[in-house]
């Protein structure tokens, strides 16, 4: 009985935990108000690409730190199957966002990086969110949203946009999954 109990009771953890911070989602929200600031603030496309680039290495680092707090706490394992999915299943948007990013880049399209930046990362969070709870991949198809806005926005909106999704939907989002599925 004791067996079974414990069976029981770890299903039910894995069937409510996810991996996801919520408050380390809204640190995330957080710098990237921070960084569209900032980016607003540079005179070249270089200097406002980088202080993106920036952000996203920052957003990644906040990202893994608060995976791994949420889980050791949680007593959680966090190099699990499902956590090797997620990561495969998020890096081939990344890596298409990269990729088109440098190409936009380099023919002078940077008023389509916001769109791309936040359909691919919605893309992104939508599958690697199938291997998490239901709120997660609702969060990326929130940020696919703000990507087709952005698309057919006036280029004026971009960092508006941006802001709105990577620091509105991470705020938002984090507060529900913090309250909803532990910090």
């Amino acid at each position: 009985m004791d067996n079974l109990r414990f069976i029981r009771e770890t299903m039910e953890r894995a069937g409510t935990f996810t991996a996801v911070s919520g408050w380390g989602e809204v640190v995330i929200g957080v710098t990237a108000i921070a960084a569209a600031i900032v980016a607003s603030q540079q005179t070249t496309h270089t200097g406002w690409v980088a202080t993106w680039l920036a952000e996203a290495g920052i957003g990644a680092g906040i990202s893994v730190a608060s995976m791994t707090t949420k889980s050791h706490l949680a007593n959680m394992p966090l190099i699990t199957g499902p956590i090797r999915k997620l990561v495969l299943s998020f890096s081939p948007p990344m890596i298409v966002g990269a990729v088109l990013s440098v190409a936009l880049m380099e023919r002078g399209f940077f008023e389509l990086l916001p769109a791309v930046w936040l359909l691919l990362y919605g893309a992104g969070v939508v599958t690697a969110g199938t291997y998490s709870v239901r709120i997660v991949p609702v969060m990326g198809a929130a940020f696919m949203a703000m990507g087709l806005a952005a698309l057919i926005a006036p280029a004026s909106w971009g960092t508006g946009l941006l802001i709105a999704g990577f620091g509105g939907v991470h705020i938002v989002f984090g507060l529900l999954i913090a309250r909803r599925h532990g910090g």
